[in-house]
């Protein structure tokens, strides 16, 4: 291995790899069928390779030891007639290069996760994914162009050239329908179509409460549940549960019929929704879907835009409008888990005055003294703890009694496969693209080399003084802190599985040692709970996580009642 890095990380640097007509081993020449692409193509080529057919092999990559095998390399201009190239030197995971798979059968696919040119205002050009309509999943992105997997005898002893030709394209998604209940709105954004050189829209899945045409007097309060690309409004069913919808099995909660339990969730939410004695109000879900991610994390970002202020201050105001919302901060409050959780605090803390109180579950780090098993301050490498004789390697995901299923380095060479430069659209890149200054070369500033781990000491204090939620409260307490009494609610398992709660401890130690004023809300935690447990003791977390609609209603009710100004509209939508 170490006579091989130093020739691939040369060859990798450049984003792009080719291949001596004398390299030995395997190779894959794969090209674009003829009539598929009209014009040549810039993207990100992947090779997935899978010991079974279960699925197809571009949709078995993760993190854990289950994981499928990727291989990925960038290439420009690539058309019909013009194949690329992908041998030993190109960078894998889990397996960094072909040249070590082990002798077998196996299944073999090709897919073009697409780029697209980005002429941003701040002066740089760069390529980023093309579509975002799935969410930032390249295996899913329309457009994108895959080959049909083929089984194949691999050996890299024996050696062997293979062709795979990319002849199908991922259709367009069919875009959801409005109901009674459920409507769909997207807007054009002037602050982030500014920013992008290019029209850019926000969208928004709008629940309706019961009798919101009946009642056209009503003025209703917002909430707002943060959480990754939504393609519909989600935990909604009108229908009573399919009788005859068979079991499945969730391997995440390890219960067989997760998909019944939903169903069944879903159809008890819309009957409390349009009870009698249910408070009235609205609930969106937003779509900011953008060329790194699923979402934008919902604040302003260097790389990404001033999304926080287009959801703020031009989406929010756009949906009040349309659906009559009350309009005002005191009447608007924000709640999610993991990314969404990370999202509802950071929307309070930094537009402290528009939002009425934010219950965040199980965030995504919140104190980057504590990102998940790193201390971005402290730690010169975030993949390992080195002594004089041995690495320690940092673990990134766990269960709930402390089993390791995946460490950083495992998680971040999977993203370094998929794609550099923080284009993979998965989290510890959209993590990078939103907190990092703009990079030399127009790309998010890496917190770290992706190969290596090696810690960049100066990315990292812009991250704290930009990002770090517990050391802006902290900083800016006498400025903020009189306005986010009674509003702050934290909830994690302090077992979670991706090492949160570590943050949280940190953040409550903040909180709790707050004076003049005291912050006055909650810091909770679920024993041996996992991710993403929500402040629910009563529940397990298969359940919780299916209730955030309601869950908290009880706090934000009370939050109305001591907090709402004189003269507001506390009557209207009470029906």
């Amino acid at each position: 291995m170490k006579n091989f890095l130093p020739v691939f990380l040369l060859l990798f640097a450049s984003g792009n790899a080719r291949l001596s007509a004398q390299q030995a081993g395997l190779s894959f020449s794969v090209s674009i069928s003829e009539g598929l692409e009209k014009e040549a193509v810039d993207g990100r080529l992947l090779l997935f390779i899978s010991k079974n057919n279960e699925t197809e092999p571009r949709f078995q990559v993760k993190d854990g030891v289950g994981t499928g095998q990727v291989f990925g390399v960038n290439v420009e201009a690539m058309k019909p007639g013009s194949p690329a190239k992908i041998d030993g030197m190109v960078f894998g995971y889990p397996l960094f290069t072909l040249n070590i798979l082990p002798a077998g059968e196996y299944y073999v696919q090709a897919l073009l996760n697409r780029y697209d040119t980005y002429h941003l205002s701040n002066g740089n050009t760069v390529k980023l994914p093309a579509s975002w309509e799935a969410g930032q999943r390249f295996n899913k992105e329309p457009g994108n162009l895959y080959s049909k997997p083929v089984r194949l005898n691999l050996d890299p002893i024996t050696g062997g050239h293979f062709e795979l030709s990319l002849t199908e394209k991922v259709p367009p998604i069919e875009k959801p329908k409005d109901s009674k209940y459920i409507k769909h709105v997207k807007i054009k954004s002037e602050k982030l179509s500014a920013f992008w050189g290019r029209d850019m829209y926000l969208g928004a899945h709008v629940l309706l409460p019961r009798g919101f045409d009946e009642h056209p007097e009503a003025h209703y309060p917002l909430m707002v549940f943060h959480g990754h690309f939504p393609s519909d409004f989600g935990g909604w069913r009108t229908d009573p549960p399919d009788k005859d919808l068979k079991p499945d099995f969730s391997e995440r909660f390890n219960i067989v019929g997760y998909n019944q339990i939903k169903q069944e969730e879903e159809y008890n939410f819309y009957q409390t929704w349009v009870s009698d004695t249910f408070p009235r109000f609205i609930v969106i879900e937003i779509q900011h879907a953008n060329p790194y991610y699923d979402d934008s994390y919902a604040v302003n970002s260097a790389n990404l835009g001033p999304y926080g202020d287009a959801i703020t201050y031009e989406l929010i105001p756009f949906i009040e409008k349309k659906f009559r919302g009350i309009g005002e901060g005191w009447s608007r409050f924000l709640y999610g888990g993991s990314t969404g959780g990370w999202e509802a605090l950071a929307a309070q803390v930094f537009y402290p005055d528009e939002y009425n109180g934010c219950f965040a579950a199980c965030p995504d780090p919140i104190d980057f003294r504590a990102y998940t098993s790193t201390n971005i301050y402290k730690d010169k490498n975030a993949y390992y703890e080195e002594g004089p004789f041995r690495k320690t390697y940092r673990p990134g995901h766990r269960n709930f009694l402390g089993h390791i299923q995946a460490n950083l380095i495992d998680q971040n060479h999977k993203e370094l496969a998929l794609a550099d430069k923080s284009r993979s659209g998965d989290q510890w890149d959209i993590w990078q693209a939103v907190y990092s200054p703009v990079g030399m070369d127009g790309y998010p500033a890496p917190i770290w080399d992706k190969y290596s781990g090696e810690i960049n000491p100066d990315v990292a204090l812009y991250w704290r003084d930009n990002y770090d939620l517990q050391y802006i409260l902290r900083r800016d307490w006498n400025e903020i802190g009189p306005k986010l009494v009674g509003k702050i609610h934290i909830y994690c398992g302090d077992m979670d599985n991706y090492y949160l709660n570590n943050a949280v401890y940190l953040m409550e130690e903040f909180l709790e040692g707050t004076m003049y004023p005291y912050y006055g809300g909650e810091v909770d935690y679920g024993d041996r709970a996992e991710h993403c447990w929500n402040g629910d003791h009563k529940n397990p977390n298969h359940i919780s996580r299916l209730r955030y609609n309601t869950f908290y209603l009880p706090k934000i009710m009370k939050r109305i009642e001591e907090s709402a100004p004189e003269g507001a509209d506390l009557t209207s939508w009470r029906y």
